[in-house]
C-alpha cells in the first residue's frame, strides 16, 4: 500500500466531490473547465510542522491560489504550506 506524506511544513489535503460546487443556485451546471477551485478541505496528513493548531481528519479553510493539485490512486489531493492556512472548521453548540 502507498501513502502520500508531506515534506517540511506542508500540510496533504483530499479534495472531494462534495467540496466541489457543480450547479449555481438557479439549477445552472457549470462545467468542470468553468469551476472554481474548493477553499476548503479535509487534513490527510501533516508534515514536520512543530505544534500544529490541525490534526488529521480536521476540515480547514485555505488561501484561494495556493497548493499544488495532483492525483493518486484516483483521488483528488492538494498539498498546501502550513502558512497557507486560514482557518479550522469547527462544530459548535447553537445558542
Amino acid at each position: 500500500m502507498k501513502e502520500l506524506q508531506p515534506l517540511n511544513e506542508n500540510v496533504l489535503l483530499e479534495i472531494t466531490e462534495e467540496m466541489k460546487e457543480s450547479k449555481t443556485a438557479g439549477g445552472i451546471i457549470i462545467p468542470d473547465t468553468a469551476k472554481e477551485k474548493p477553499q476548503w478541505a479535509k487534513v490527510i496528513a501533516i508534515g514536520n510542522i512543530e505544534n500544529p493548531g490541525i490534526a488529521v481528519g480536521d476540515a480547514v479553510i485555505f488561501k484561494k491560489y495556493s497548493g499544488t493539485e495532483m492525483k493518486f490512486e484516483g483521488h483528488e489531493y492538494l498539498f498546501v504550506p502550513y502558512a497557507d492556512l486560514l482557518a479550522k472548521i469547527v462544530e459548535t453548540e447553537a445558542i
